[in-house]
């Protein structure tokens, strides 16, 4: 015969909510430890979002569109022709910048031979001065004896004054085109040097009617067709180097206390789920909010206030080989998390980006337009192109001396 008792309802009840809330105690005391130990050393958001550089491919010289060689979401390396322009109107303000400039030689090698001529023709009236000078000495000597009228006399006087002035104008002509020519060469005078650089700016134009990529990534945002007429400035398509992008991270101000550059990051995107993971580090936060920047920024010193809980950018540099193997578009989501052990980095970076970025190579020193202009100046200088600046500076010292 069984004598034991059965249990009453309640004492169970009382054992399964002792058990249920000793059960919540231990998981409870267990979140505490972990938060106390590691958890509070992180710092979490999923307002995150892939950015990077979109570089605008826009014209310096209008013109036609003749030739258009990308397309969107096509990749291209640094100096791939991206599209041309008609280059007709460059080419023939090319042509005339050439003409210039040897029009502009000719003049300045007219200006060294006019120097020369001058030069002889002071020479000649000097001689013409002395020659008067003896005849109004001999003729002075016979006056007395009245072998000569007076009015003979007068005329060689008159001959005398009329040789000076003859000589004195000569020298202001001479030190007129030697203040155009001293101390230069035909290949260093002003007017040529100007017309050089005409040439120059004209060469440069016709190197920009093709355009080239100045970074290696992927195209987007192609505006552009063939046939279309566009002005100088006009954004034509926009150029991502994809393998240069960084997370922009929005915490809130509350959870940037501890957090430095340098330290690391996990970074989980949509686009390929929590199976792949990015490492990176901290590189710098935000100079200010996105309301601080926004157009409209808020007037928190009118009216009734509340406060909201603003949110800070945080830069996030990833793993170059990462980024490599799984590739990232800007715009995309992702969740970032930051480790907080480590404080000692700076709470404001002073270095600079450390990866360079390529750029479009400059026209403005092309060997071969140099080549050029040395070309149509030694055509049109003539054999002799640096004998006048020898004889400009003997002229000059020759009517320094006559003055």
């Amino acid at each position: 015969m069984n004598t034991q008792e059965p249990k009453s309802p309640t004492r169970t009840r009382r054992l399964g909510l002792l058990g249920i809330g000793a059960a919540v105690a231990l998981s409870g005391l267990g979140a505490l430890g972990y938060w106390l130990i590691d958890g509070r050393y992180y710092e979490s958001t999923d307002d995150a979002y892939v950015n990077g550089d979109v570089v605008q491919i826009t014209n310096e010289v209008p013109g036609t569109v003749i030739a258009l060689n990308v397309d969107d979401t096509q990749p291209v390396q640094a100096g791939q022709p991206l599209l041309e322009l008609d280059p007709a109107d460059a080419k023939i303000a090319l042509a005339n910048a050439e003409a210039d400039l040897a029009r502009a030689v000719r003049q300045v090698r007219g200006l060294f031979a006019q120097g020369k001529e001058l030069h002889a023709q002071i020479e000649q009236r000097e001689q013409a001065e002395r020659t008067a000078d003896d005849d109004l000495q001999r003729r002075g000597g016979l006056i007395a004896d009245g072998a000569i009228s007076a009015e003979e006399l007068s005329h060689a006087r008159d001959a005398v004054t009329t040789t000076r002035a003859n000589v004195a104008a000569a020298q202001q002509q001479l030190s007129q085109t030697i203040a155009q020519i001293d101390g230069t060469t035909i290949a260093d005078h002003p007017q040529v040097l100007a017309a050089a650089a005409a040439v120059r700016n004209a060469a440069l134009a016709l190197h920009r009617t093709l355009l080239t990529s100045p970074v290696s990534g992927m195209i987007a945002k192609r505006s552009v067709q063939v046939g279309q007429r566009v002005a100088a400035g006009t954004p034509l398509l926009a150029v991502v180097p994809l393998d240069d992008v960084w997370i922009d991270a929005n915490f809130k101000e509350g959870q940037l206390e501890r957090m430095r550059t340098g330290q690391p990051v996990t970074v989980h995107t949509d686009v390929y789920g929590r199976h792949v993971s990015y490492h990176g580090h901290v590189v710098g936060i935000a100079a200010g909010s996105g309301s601080a920047f926004a157009l409209l920024p808020a007037q928190n010193a009118s009216g009734n206030w509340i406060k909201i809980v603003q949110r800070l950018p945080v830069r996030i540099l990833l793993d170059p080989a990462e980024l490599k193997a799984h590739p990232l578009r800007v715009g995309l989501s992702a969740a970032v998390r930051v480790d907080l052990h480590d404080t000692s980095g700076p709470l404001m970076t002073t270095a600079v980006r450390s990866v360079p970025q390529p750029t479009q190579a400059s026209a403005g020193d092309d060997p071969a337009v140099d080549a050029r202009i040395a070309a149509i100046v030694a055509d049109n200088a003539g054999p002799k192109a640096h004998e006048p600046a020898r004889l400009a500076r003997k002229d000059t010292s020759a009517v320094a001396a006559g003055s």
